[in-house]
């Protein structure tokens, strides 16, 4: 039916000198890579706009929410997990991740 392409001399060419590279700055078994650090990015809601757009709206959800506030989804939904909590928001309906909320 059909095999490997053959590959034309240049490709061939390049593709010896990127394994010989490979070998030669390849880690060896005793080595780690280096791992890079991992920032906490904390992202503050003006919780004053939250408010105002929860108190003004009959249903919404947490992506209606992080688009009035401006932040990303996953900091709207921890600051709706925390209002649900203390109980200024009800879920009322939706399913996997996509529920609806309502004012208390």
């Amino acid at each position: 039916m059909g095999g490997a392409k053959k590959k034309s001399p240049a490709q061939a060419e390049k593709s010896q000198q990127a394994e010989a590279q490979k070998k030669e700055g390849g880690t060896k078994k005793g080595e780690k890579k280096e791992q890079k650090q991992k920032t906490n990015i904390s992202v503050i809601i003006d919780q004053n706009q939250a408010m105002n757009f929860i108190k003004s709206s009959k249903v919404f959800t947490v992506q209606e929410l992080s688009r009035q506030t401006s932040v990303k989804v996953s900091a709207a939904n921890a600051f709706l997990q925390n209002l649900l909590k203390q109980g200024a928001v009800k879920r009322i309906g939706g399913y996997s991740g996509h529920h609806v909320y309502v004012p208390a």
